[in-house]
């Protein structure tokens, strides 16, 4: 009984939260309760951490570039209010905003902090200051996670392994074979990969990716490439990369990259499915594409809220299904 009036007191918030005229940008598209006792308890009463922002409203260029463009990311979205209860303090405001501030000696006036708290108010990771990116506020909550020993949803890991990747510098690399759809489902699940492209070069079928030379070598990803068949030929890109291919090539298979032209069918396998109208990260739909190759179920490393745009799609004739593969997730989530 105690947890379907916290669920209803919730809804309640929710909506009066949401019929406020103009949501503070500041605070993203999140659903944010603004009563952290009202957070306490609901954190009691479902076993999740809270997540609570201390934020200016109205806010600095900081504070609104925080909400436009780290707490409007789809995916932080959605994970901020499916493993987190998120509950927002103004830093500048009186009554409740100021006890909360009070209490947990948080400077007024001040740019965004986070800090990620149990149900007796105690922080689970040390608070978030400096870092108002995606990746800090990603890499925050998997932590945090990870303490509380609850399992870190697949949609989540992939994000904070494209954000690190373009933080710590990624490589580009072209394989051809002899058939790039199945190229690309091949190559798109090999870990350390975060992007494939159907297309040719060359007059052959290539794909050209993307990878994290942290996560996996080039002379890895051909050796992987050549076991499934997918490295016939290898088109060089750098010196260092002519190195590592003439230890596991011939002469002859190895070749310097010229101009690229891709495929009028991208993510072949993706593409002729519903999931194709889901805009996603580009490491996402590169393994959504490799699992529907396979015959499997893409939604493994979708998000709750691309699982009920998916399923909305599904409704739909396929004439209707929007081609949004390779477009940028943040731009494409309108509804």
């Amino acid at each position: 009984m105690k947890l379907i009036q916290l669920i209803l007191i919730s809804i309640l918030s929710m909506i009066n939260f949401n019929l406020q005229a103009d949501p503070p940008e500041e605070l993203g598209k999140v659903e944010w309760l603004r009563d952290f006792e009202q957070g306490l308890q609901q954190s009691a009463a479902t076993d999740k951490p809270i997540f609570l922002l201390f934020q200016e409203v109205p806010g600095c260029m900081t504070c609104q570039r925080y909400g436009s463009q780290v707490l409007s990311h789809p995916l932080i979205v959605d994970a901020i209010e499916e493993l987190f209860i998120p509950v927002a303090v103004y830093n500048n405001k009186g009554g409740k905003d100021a006890e909360v501030l009070k209490y947990y000696e948080e400077p007024s006036w001040n740019n965004p902090v986070v800090r990620i708290v149990d149900e007796n108010r105690l922080d689970i990771m040390p608070r978030l200051s400096g870092a108002y990116t995606p990746l800090g506020v990603v890499q925050h909550m998997i932590f945090a996670l990870e303490r509380r020993q609850i399992a870190v949803p697949v949609y989540l890991q992939l994000l904070y392994e494209e954000l690190q990747s373009e933080q710590t510098g990624t490589e580009k690399a072209t394989l051809s074979m002899y058939c790039f759809w199945t190229g690309e489902k091949q190559l798109g699940q090999i870990d350390g990969v975060l992007s494939t492209e159907a297309g040719f070069m060359d007059g052959r079928e290539v794909v050209q990716l993307t990878y994290d030379p942290s996560l996996i070598s080039f002379e890895d990803l051909v050796e992987q490439g050549m076991e499934v068949r997918c490295a016939d030929n290898i088109y060089i890109h750098t010196e260092q990369q002519q190195k590592s291919a003439s230890k596991v090539l011939s002469k002859g298979q190895i070749r310097q990259a010229s101009s690229f032209r891709p495929d009028r069918a991208p993510k072949y396998y993706l593409s002729h499915t519903f999931y194709r109208a889901v805009p996603m990260t580009a490491l996402q739909a590169a393994r959504a594409n490799a699992l529907v190759g396979s015959g499997k179920s893409p939604e493994t490393v979708l998000s709750p809220g691309q699982i009920r745009w998916a399923n909305q799609m599904k409704n739909k004739k396929s004439s209707d299904w929007p081609n949004r593969i390779g477009e940028d997730i943040v731009s494409a989530w309108k509804w």
